[in-house]
């Protein structure tokens, strides 16, 4: 997926700043260490189109993925398109969905999206970013997510809360905000990286970097990260 024509974010504030060389040259070799301790990573929601994956990245939403897997296979039975979703009863869809949490919204979100889906596009999901932004429940994340997966395009980097933590530890940012942490990925990575990296670092982030226990002892990349020391891996870091 990180191979596929990758296009820079074209608006000032998308824009990433300017990092050394040497930044970008290490936050290039944390990227080849995870591609090779982790060649299986990709997105982790089932899907098998552009509308599939629309509805589970709205779900995914303070939900974890093996969650939304779960609801998906027969929400998807039910409303198999956009066009079907838009005459759903709100009620069945809330009913369909209260797995996922914040059932009411999440059903707002979607029911939205497919309507504006139908009127606007056809009942297609649009690649653009700029369109996928219009869609009620679509922020910048999640049109991130619908542009690289189903499209191959990247405007930016997907942060979630795995990447923010990772990118934190890592050192590749010391901003909290999402958009900032974004803005510095994309100025340490090349554009052809960027959907590659939110991949592996989200995997990275569930099997080993965890939020409570991180596993430094067999980390790939503890050798070129900073918080190994204070969070145990500082040995494991030296054998690397």
């Amino acid at each position: 997926m990180g191979g596929r024509q990758a296009t820079a974010a074209r608006r000032d504030g998308d824009r990433p700043g300017r990092p050394s060389a040497e930044a970008r040259d290490r936050a290039g070799r944390i990227l080849e260490r995870l591609r090779a301790a982790i060649p299986d990573a990709r997105c982790a929601l089932d899907h098998r189109n552009a509308y599939e994956l629309l509805v589970a990245t709205i779900l995914s939403a303070q939900c974890t993925d093996e969650r939304v897997n779960q609801v998906t296979p027969a929400f998807f039975a039910e409303w198999p398109t956009p066009a079907a979703l838009a005459r759903a009863d709100p009620r069945e869809v809330e009913q369909a969905i209260r797995p996922t949490g914040f059932f009411r919204n999440k059903a707002r979100s979607l029911l939205g999206a497919a309507a504006h889906l139908v009127e606007r596009h056809g009942g297609e999901v649009p690649s653009a970013m700029a369109d996928l932004l219009e869609l009620p429940g679509v922020a910048r994340k999640t049109a991130n997510v619908v542009r690289g997966v189903a499209f191959g395009l990247a405007d930016g980097v997907v942060v979630d809360t795995h990447v923010r933590r990772i990118a934190g530890r890592l050192g590749l940012t010391h901003h909290a905000d999402p958009v900032r942490i974004e803005r510095d990925l994309m100025g340490l990575l090349p554009p052809a990286s960027w959907i590659d990296a939110s991949h592996l670092l989200i995997h990275h982030g569930r099997r080993t970097c965890r939020a409570r226990r991180p596993l430094c002892g067999s980390c790939p990349v503890a050798i070129l990260c900073p918080s190994a020391a204070s969070l145990g891996g500082a040995s494991a870091g030296r054998r690397r």
